[in-house]
């Protein structure tokens, strides 16, 4: 099992909104690197849930990836924002995971606590301009965050 770390802003899908759907393909990955480590994602792996754009912002869950290799519709779409003229039906250049929602932790663990215990090499979500959408998190540091989220405070 890996760990990794997925955003989204609150308002455009939340940690609520994943309990409330149970699942849900995560679409609209436009970056190649974030691409790239959902294809590397396998069934059972478990991501935090991190909301960005938020006051403040922070890990607020965890997700389980359901199913792999899901051709990303939005690329087909021509009225999504995330549409791509580019890529092809019978060769889809965009390709995604489903999560599963596991829990909504009792404490939220923000930006500014994650830059206090990691450091950009440790956890890349704490590095100054890192926009990625996905990104690989270390087994240790994602238990310790894990650990940090659900104790009583």
């Amino acid at each position: 099992m890996s760990y990794w770390l997925i955003k989204s802003e609150p308002d455009a899908f939340s940690i609520d909104d994943l309990r409330k759907a149970k699942t849900t393909i995560w679409d609209g990955i436009r970056s190649y690197q974030a691409r790239n480590y959902l294809q590397s994602a396998k069934v059972g792996d478990l991501a935090l849930f991190y909301h960005s754009n938020a006051k403040p912002p922070g890990v607020v869950g965890l997700a389980k990836v359901t199913a792999v290799d899901i051709v990303d519709p939005t690329q087909f779409d021509e009225t999504s924002h995330y549409y791509d003229a580019t890529s092809k039906r019978d060769a889809p250049r965009w390709m995604t995971v489903k999560f599963g929602f596991v829990e909504k932790f009792p404490n939220l663990i923000s930006l500014d606590e994650l830059k206090e215990k990691f450091s950009g090499e440790d956890l890349m979500v704490v590095r100054k301009g890192m926009r990625l959408s996905v990104t690989p998190v270390d087994d240790a540091i994602a238990d310790e965050i894990i650990v940090l989220a659900r104790e009583k405070r």
